[in-house]
């Protein structure tokens, strides 16, 4: 077990909803970014002068701009509905993780400075100035939420606290206080084209890499080509997948299943990157910024389709914002879906039975599978409602002979996040990464138990990553997760394959 400088939550067999502590998180806030990074991103590098009128000049603009928010501020009657919806809650007991906690850390403000009610009557209302203190407030609980919108589908109003806390993390940014995890990472994309600034000269050298272990493996070359012109799909993956596993387990997926189908296919170095933390510190203009990237490639390398590997917020970007933040993408194939994912690429295939899948390979795993927030509560799939939670777990039960759902409560749109999305995927954040991740390992263990699950697949780098993190600390293997198309790798007979029956005969006539 990891060992933890915090009081790991227990795991329990049913949710518990805690007795409130209030302040208990108070003491956990992200390293703010330095001044280089925020200059990159068109910001002030620290906190401005009349920081307290340019907040509130801000949050007027982004109330003119974005009606949804003013409902959303308007709208709640306390009802109560959200309060034990939230994981952090859940896993920290502090109230102002509540939803509607977290949320009135913005209202209270909104009602003194911009309703009529708050500027006459303050008290009354619940309206407070934004001082220091509610600064501090904001950036401490606004960096405990990961944005993944679970508590929207309880509401009885549909209030989106993701909204809100984008919104908060963008008046902050734009008063020289930003989070160094997210802009440092987007600076890193603007200058070398990936979260992890990985150049094109490695990113070259690793796909030669895996290119030689699928031969070693296999007896087939498999090609993972890197900015090949006129190449039918143009792939854009997050950036773990070249790096680390489970990731580059998908990756290497991802090649063969294009292999088999027998489509040309590229990567770029240019937009070696699907995630866009843009949308994680509610920046519209970097969110483009990020996604235009995406369409100069496709442009220059006269690609017809694109492709989005497994990323939970990057195919909410692409599947929601692509084609307002990039479009017209009309220099592209039509007949098939502006973008696709690429579960929805292989699902295609296996329906048309061009994939050749043992089961058996898969024998050593005992599979569940998360939905990802950001997937599951932000996109689709497919041609029908749904097919973001049936398609993904239709390949899975293509690729393997044992899988198991957790409960009905805690998967499709009602998913609990994996606890590290949201930008909050950094190790100065960690106590709230695993507080926050408890209901989701809860109803794993629940399956581990009942089940005999081994092995937990998903289709999102964030919850990779996180998962790989987090799951030690509650007594479980950090390779416990793994990719849904590793499972297709593992499975994927390639044509002119040697098999293993095959290597034990050529060993024996030898």
């Amino acid at each position: 077990m990891a060992k933890a400088d915090f009081e790991v939550p227990e795991l329990q067999q049913y949710p518990e909803i805690p007795a409130v502590e209030p302040g208990v998180m108070a003491h956990s806030s992200p390293f703010k970014s330095k001044p280089q990074f925020q200059a990159d991103l068109g910001f002030p590098g620290e906190l401005v002068d009349d920081w307290q009128k340019k907040a509130l000049d801000k949050m007027g603009d982004l109330l003119s701009r974005y009606r949804s928010l003013r409902v959303y501020l308007d709208s709640c009657v306390k009802c109560g509905s959200c309060t034990d919806k939230c994981h952090y809650y859940l896993g920290t007991h502090d109230p102002k993780n509540m939803p509607v906690g977290r949320q009135d850390l913005m209202r209270k403000v909104y009602r003194r400075h911009f309703t009529l009610a708050g500027r006459l009557f303050p008290k009354l209302v619940g309206a407070e100035d934004l001082t220091e203190e509610v600064l501090g407030d904001w950036y401490s609980y606004y960096h405990q939420c990961s944005q993944c919108r679970r508590c929207s589908v309880f509401c009885p109003y549909g209030i989106d606290t993701a909204e809100i806390s984008m919104a908060a993390r963008e008046i902050m940014d734009h008063i020289g206080v930003g989070q160094k995890y997210c802009n440092e990472i987007i600076g890193k994309v603007y200058k070398i084209g990936n979260n992890l600034g990985l150049p094109g000269p490695a990113l070259a050298d690793t796909l030669e890499g895996l290119e030689e272990d699928v031969f070693d493996d296999t007896g087939v070359e498999v090609k993972y080509p890197l900015d090949q012109e006129g190449a039918e799909i143009l792939l854009v993956t997050p950036s773990a997948d070249f790096f680390a596993e489970p990731h580059v387990d998908g990756l290497i997926g991802y090649g063969k299943v294009f292999h088999e189908a027998g489509v040309s296919w590229t990567l770029s170095s240019h937009a070696s990157e699907a995630a866009n933390f843009g949308m994680f510190i509610g920046s519209y203009e970097n969110m483009r910024r990020v996604a235009l990237r995406i369409r100069e490639a496709a442009i220059k390398l006269g690609v017809k389709r694109i492709v989005f590997g497994e990323c939970g917020h990057a195919w909410r970007v692409a599947y929601s914002f692509l084609n307002t933040l990039a479009g017209p993408w009309d220099f592209l194939d039509q007949r098939y879906p502006i973008p696709q994912h690429i579960c929805e690429f292989t699902y295609g295939l296996i329906q048309e039975g061009k994939l050749n899948l043992d089961k058996s390979r898969n024998d050593d795993m005992v599979l569940t599978y998360h939905d990802s927030c950001n997937v599951a509560r932000a996109s689709r799939m497919g041609d029908r409602p749904g097919g973001q939670f049936d398609i993904p777990r239709a390949i899975i039960r293509a690729t393997c002979n044992h899988f198991y759902d957790m409960d009905e409560e805690t998967i499709r749109d009602r998913t609990f996040c994996c606890g590290g999305g949201g930008g909050l995927l950094t190790d100065d954040l960690m106590e709230v990464r695993v507080k926050g991740a408890q209901p989701r390992v809860e109803a794993l263990n629940n399956v581990i138990q009942e089940k005999g699950v081994t092995h937990m697949a998903a289709i999102c780098a964030i919850c990779k990553s996180q998962f790989t993190k987090v799951l030690p600390y509650y007594g479980m293997d950090l390779d416990q997760i793994v990719s849904v198309h590793q499972l297709v790798s593992n499975a994927l007979v390639l044509t002119g394959e040697e098999t293993e029956d095959e290597d034990e005969a050529a060993d024996e006539a030898a």
